[in-house]
């Protein structure tokens, strides 16, 4: 009997999460252009990649895919700048093995 009831409980608490959560209003990602590090010279295999995603990424989200070319100190500069940009997933880095 106490399992039934914790069993009802849970499905109650899982289900009033779902109707709170569906009346939450969340911004649309992306609301600006995604911009995209590849910490490599122009023309190596991250670059080609990432251009080759670049228009059909921007044509499913309908904002600009920006690849900016980053080199120099074995990837470690545009790493960095990656690693320090703000946390909201509009800058991401490609790289290759």
């Amino acid at each position: 009997m106490v399992r039934v009831v914790w069993h009802a409980w849970v499905a109650c608490a899982t289900a009033m999460c779902c109707v709170y959560a569906s009346g939450t209003l969340a911004q649309t990602y992306p609301a600006k252009p995604i911009r995209v590090i590849v910490p490599y010279s122009p023309g190596g295999p991250a670059d080609i990649y990432a251009r080759f995603l670049g228009p059909r990424v921007q044509e499913a989200l309908g904002q600009p895919f920006v690849v900016e070319n980053r080199p120099g100190a074995g990837s470690i500069i545009g790493t960095d700048i990656v690693a320090k940009s703000s946390p909201d997933g509009y800058t991401l880095l490609v790289m290759s093995r």
